[in-house]
């Protein structure tokens, strides 16, 4: 059997705070071809209007859109449940999704989802989510989520990137605690998406062989 017979781990992808699955897409291109050709990715927009100035403006062309709403503490959050049910409608519609990929509030998202569907509290009428890929992200902070989201390890394979001066990053360490044997790639940037260099390339296709027989065994 050919390359073209092996299916490539289809991935949902979820954006930033106040951006779009347009400009996470864009931010993506900065890794290499090779990469791209293993996955396919599919890119959601959040389900709510970008509710306040944008960090992009100026970068990327609007809409932006938001996931959920937080205060300043990052511990209450308007819109959690609506946020989490607008994702799992778009699974069921157009799925099945093999992973999760996001980053920034995309990241924080994905993980929490994942360690949710574990514990039978989120994304029920779905197929398990396999693996996830974590850029700049981080944990909630609300009990009421932790105590779901984090009570036992996150067992499905993890990838997360670590930007050294990400503000971020405390808090990206902190959620591989509650992963079980997470890859890791460091880089020296901030909150971005990064270029993977030799190290970090030679690291993600590792990830991608790993969740590739993943998917094939699961078949």
């Amino acid at each position: 059997m050919g390359s073209e017979g092996v299916k490539k781990p289809r991935i949902l992808c979820l954006h930033g705070f106040r951006t779009s699955g347009h400009i996470l897409k864009t931010q993506l291109h900065k890794w290499p071809q090779s990469v791209h050709d293993h996955l396919d990715l599919e890119f959601l927009d959040a389900p709510f209007p970008c509710q306040g100035k944008s960090d992009v403006e100026g970068i990327f062309d609007p809409p932006y859109y938001e996931w959920f709403q937080f205060n300043e503490e990052f511990t209450e959050y308007t819109n959690f449940d609506e946020c989490v049910q607008y994702i799992e409608d778009y699974m069921i519609k157009h799925g099945p999704f093999d992973g999760l990929l996001g980053f920034s509030q995309g990241a924080v998202l994905s993980a929490a989802l994942t360690g949710l569907q574990e514990k039978g509290e989120a994304l029920t009428k779905v197929p398990r989510v396999k693996f996830i890929i974590i850029i700049s992200g981080a944990k909630f902070k609300s009990s009421l989520i932790t105590e779901k989201a984090y009570s036992s390890p996150i067992t499905c394979p993890s990838l997360h990137f670590l930007g050294e001066t990400d503000f971020l990053r405390p808090y990206g360490t902190q959620l591989l605690e509650s992963c079980i044997e997470p890859m890791i790639i460091h880089h020296p940037k901030g909150h971005t998406i990064p270029r993977l260099d030799p190290e970090s390339l030679k690291t993600t296709m590792s990830f991608i062989k790993r969740i590739k027989d993943v998917v094939e065994n699961e078949q």
